[in-house]
């Protein structure tokens, strides 16, 4: 089992075209951790503003009476890969794993599989 520092550096190295990662609590909005990002891009308002994605998503589902549980959300962009992973293991309620990726150096399907990995090993 990682840490959240670790999990978020290995996210980071080992996805290729990740350009940024944060553990976001979607209760709060807050990011718990953030690896990457840039100046033009910070994390933490890109947290924020994906919680209420999430929170949105629910909702709808509840409306709708879906039972299934979300896995992931992609958002793309012209240039761009934004994926929420909702953290479903134990202790892992209300949180979320948060990744960029840039659409040229990226592979979305392998950087899902890496992701789902990462979140295996998480501990929270």
């Amino acid at each position: 089992m990682a840490n959240t520092e670790t999990t978020l550096k290995e996210a980071l190295a080992s996805i290729e075209g990740a350009t940024g990662v944060a553990l976001v609590d979607y209760t709060s909005g807050m990011a718990l951790g953030t690896m990457g990002g840039s100046k033009g891009f910070d994390l933490n308002v890109a947290a924020a503003g994906n919680t209420d994605v999430v929170r949105a998503k629910m909702r709808t589902m509840e409306h709708l009476g879906l039972k299934g549980q979300i896995e992931d959300i992609l958002i793309t962009l012209s240039d761009q890969y934004h994926l929420i992973r909702l953290i479903s293991g134990r202790g892992g309620n209300g949180l979320f794993l948060y990744l960029v990726l840039d659409a040229k150096r990226s592979n979305l399907a392998m950087a899902r599989h890496q992701l789902r990995a990462i979140e295996a090993d998480l501990e929270v």
